[in-house]
């Protein structure tokens, strides 16, 4: 309306007419409005208002319903045999009837009854006739068993698989077998399958240390595991793509530098133990662990003010530079961006490292030292802030040691190790592990 000043006298009644038609015009519909919700006044002719019932309400909902992309109904299966079932006398009168139409159908999913198969192979010698030479065929098996096992690969695959992935204690397996295919195996059967699938694995198991190592960024982390009642050590080494687990007596930072060796140098992503600190190159520490932390000194001091706030504040830097990770902005914003967040947090840091008695002031001193490490997913590409990948990558493991207790032997570990390893990588990259497992058994050397 800044444009009034320049309209003239008669334009500017010609503009008031015009809105007072447009008020009048609103009046009467507010009116009729009115006498239809409070059931049409005095000596109104509109129909009262009436509240609609839970069926009307129920059919206004579903018009209104947005219509979805696709539907989330459970598909048909593709069906491996068909029944059909009609009716060839008609019950009234007795004629017989023939033909018809598929009125309606129903799916039932079952698992067959398929008795283990006991494969014979009977190696025949001949004699010839003319030189007197007698021939034997060579019996070669190699893309059935693995070397003179009694078992073939998809089984020692089935096996491998419920121990590893299902994680099935090893007497359940033996049931299981002889529940489903009346299979007898005795546990100690069990434990040499496993050992055989691991060992044909072991070229495998090496050649997911060397992914691990020409890997840009790799999540660390570790968990104990007992061995014959000896306290030891899973080390995870993880990427999205490949899982690498060895166990060690040691928690020492000896593993760190023996495992990633020389050829790495990209992101070791891990929390704060101090064993990773041997690596030297570009590290990122879990920002998880660094908030529950947070959040256990919040709790333990609920009326100091001044904990919150100051916990709350860490947190707003952090919120802010995972935002800004995830915006279009040039590699020298990004550093500089880095830069920033790096001088906020130490400045809220400072006032409470040398402290003896402020309750921040442990995780101050963690903030100051582990400063540089502490974004780095701000500036480098594919870096999380968080090691939740290494904390998914030991989680089997750790079901399993809760429920059989460790590992008895060096042996034992090793063969869980590398089972573990080579079953979580096949389940990163979408793969079939029975037929992945199969495969690797019956791959020649």
């Amino acid at each position: 309306m800044s444009g009034l000043a320049d309209l003239t006298r008669e334009e500017l009644i010609e503009l008031i007419n015009a809105q007072h038609q447009e008020i009048e015009a609103l009046k009467g519909e507010v009116e009729m409005l009115r006498s239809i919700l409070t059931g049409g006044g005095s000596g109104s002719s509109a129909a009262p208002f009436v509240k609609p019932n839970r069926q009307q309400r129920r059919e206004a909902e579903r018009k209104a319903r947005k219509k979805r992309s696709q539907s989330f109904a459970r598909k048909r299966d593709v069906p491996t045999e068909t029944v059909e079932h009609a009716v060839d006398i008609c019950p009234d009168c007795g004629r017989k009837l023939s033909g018809g139409w598929v009125h309606s159908r129903r799916q039932v999913v079952e698992i067959p009854e398929t008795p283990i198969r006991v494969i014979e192979h009977l190696v025949i010698a001949r004699r010839c006739g003319v030189c007197g030479k007698r021939v034997i065929p060579k019996l070669e098996l190699s893309s059935q068993v693995v070397g003179k096992s009694r078992f073939g690969a998809k089984l020692m695959s089935l096996i491998a698989d419920m121990a590893t992935n299902c994680r099935i204690a090893h007497r359940t397996i033996q049931q299981m077998l002889k529940s489903l295919y009346g299979l007898e195996i005795s546990l100690g059967e069990i434990s040499e399958v496993l050992h055989r699938v691991a060992q044909s694995g072991k070229q495998a198991y090496n050649d997911l240390l060397w992914e691990i190592r020409g890997s840009p960024v790799v999540n660390a982390d570790e968990t104990g595991w007992r061995e014959d009642g000896v306290n030891g050590y899973i080390w995870s080494f993880s990427t999205p793509e490949v899982r690498y687990l060895l166990r060690d007596k040691s928690r020492s930072s000896r593993l760190v530098t023996e495992t990633l060796g020389d050829e790495f140098s990209g992101v070791l992503v891990s929390d704060f133990y101090g064993a990773y600190n041997a690596y030297g190159g570009v590290k990122q520490r879990c920002w998880v662990h660094l908030l529950r932390d947070l959040k256990k000194l919040v709790e333990k001091h609920p009326k100091d003010e001044s904990v919150a706030k100051w916990a709350g504040e860490v947190k707003l830097i952090y919120d802010l530079a995972r935002d800004i990770s995830g915006g279009q902005y040039s590699q020298i914003e990004l550093c500089l961006w880095r830069q920033h967040f790096e001088t906020r947090l130490l400045k809220l840091a400072l006032p409470y490292r040398d402290a003896k008695k402020a309750p921040q002031r442990v995780l101050a001193k963690r903030i100051e030292t582990f400063l540089g490490e502490l974004f780095s997913f701000v500036d480098h590409e594919a870096v999380p802030s968080d090691n939740n990948a290494a904390e998914r990558a030991v989680r089997p493991a750790v079901i399993l040691r809760k429920m059989s207790g460790g590992s008895r032997s060096p042996k034992g570990s090793d063969t869980r190790m590398t089972l573990l390893s080579l079953f979580g990588t096949w389940k990163l990259q979408a793969k079939n592990p029975l037929a992945a497992c199969a495969s690797m058994l019956t791959a020649r050397p």
